[in-house]
């Protein structure tokens, strides 16, 4: 199985002390993809708070370990489509997350979150590593 992986996790794993649920779940992946959305939200939280050394690592990472997977005119037609009709039936959702959820239902891949609920109305296969055992 291959996970897109959320900004969640990747923020987990930045920590001093990880959840070890997430450790080990993100130890077995062979392959590590996420969205260009995540490397913004990562950018702009580390930024924000100015952790240069987790920026770095972050930087290091995503050139070495990870596949980046751009937002493409299909990913963004699915994504706004999506979000338009969840807003039509009362469910706000953020375009961050529209996107995110777009991009792993094209590229066929298990969204790994801590935020299922934000992924629910998608119609996408998603996983939390914070509850996996």
């Amino acid at each position: 199985m291959q996970y897109l992986v959320d900004t969640n996790i990747i923020s987990e794993i930045m920590k001093k002390a990880p959840n070890k649920g997430v450790v080990e779940w993100f130890s077995r992946q062979e392959e590590i993809f996420f969205s260009v959305i995540t490397i913004e939200e990562i950018y702009y939280g580390l930024s924000r708070k100015n952790l240069i050394q987790k920026l770095t690592w972050f930087k290091q990472f995503s050139a070495d370990k990870a596949t980046v997977l751009e937002i493409t005119d299909k990913i963004s037609f699915w994504s706004g489509e999506k979000r338009g009709n969840l807003a039509e039936s009362g469910k706000i959702v953020t375009m961050a997350d529209s996107l995110i959820a777009a991009t792993a239902h094209d590229y066929g891949l298990i969204l790994a979150t801590r935020n299922i609920k934000d992924f629910q109305h998608f119609g996408i296969a998603v996983v939390n590593p914070f509850s996996i055992n």
